[in-house]
């Protein structure tokens, strides 16, 4: 399989974490959305949706999405709670962390990280729910080790990928003494160095 993906994407680390956790061969095909390399032809043939990460499996079947992704390749794994229930409440993050964490965590990092913007420039209301979305881990991650169960999983690498680097999008974790320990537990848990 070859992954499609910017290692400066936290979307497209998650689909490297699953796989190197569960040890999958792959090959990465490096991809500078910075320089629009998902808006060429050969690439939108991949993806027309011109998103990394994509995926080409050797059958030539691809898949986008990093969520559909990493559900796809941890089937049958430890990285999915064999619980059914449990299982709906990983997907619950799953989606949670598309649609309430990432476009305000992912998008203030972008602006500040790659486009130079100062922290009073950020938009407001993005930053709002950004710490909401913090203040919502927070509260389950005082209750349980992970955000799922006593144990990794699918929910804990999606949402590691930009909570662990926060701070680089102006939100400060100094108050988040749970999110800050289950950031730690989780790197050691997929055998990653602490994030910069």
């Amino acid at each position: 399989m070859k992954i499609y993906g910017d290692t400066n994407s936290g979307n497209c680390l998650k689909v490297k974490w699953v796989c190197d956790k569960l040890a999958l061969p792959y090959g990465w095909v490096a991809i500078d959305t910075l320089k629009s390399q998902t808006r060429t032809t050969e690439f939108l043939k991949l993806n027309y949706a011109g998103q990394v990460p994509a995926v080409e499996f050797d059958d030539g079947r691809t898949l986008a999405q990093s969520n559909a992704i990493i559900r796809y390749l941890a089937r049958g794994s430890d990285l999915i709670p064999a619980d059914a229930f449990a299982a709906a409440k990983m997907d619950e993050w799953l989606f949670w962390e598309q649609y309430s964490h990432e476009p305000y965590i992912a998008v203030c990092r972008f602006q500040m990280f790659y486009l130079g913007k100062s922290a009073s420039d950020l938009d407001p209301d993005k930053v709002k729910r950004g710490y909401a979305a913090l203040a919502r881990m927070e509260h389950q991650l005082a209750i349980t080790p992970f955000l799922v169960c006593d144990a990794v999983s699918l929910a804990d690498v999606s949402l590691l990928a930009y909570t662990r680097l926060a701070h680089e999008g102006g939100f400060h974790l100094d108050g988040y003494a749970a999110v800050r320990r289950w950031i730690g537990e989780t790197e050691k848990s997929l055998g990653l160095p602490p994030a910069r």
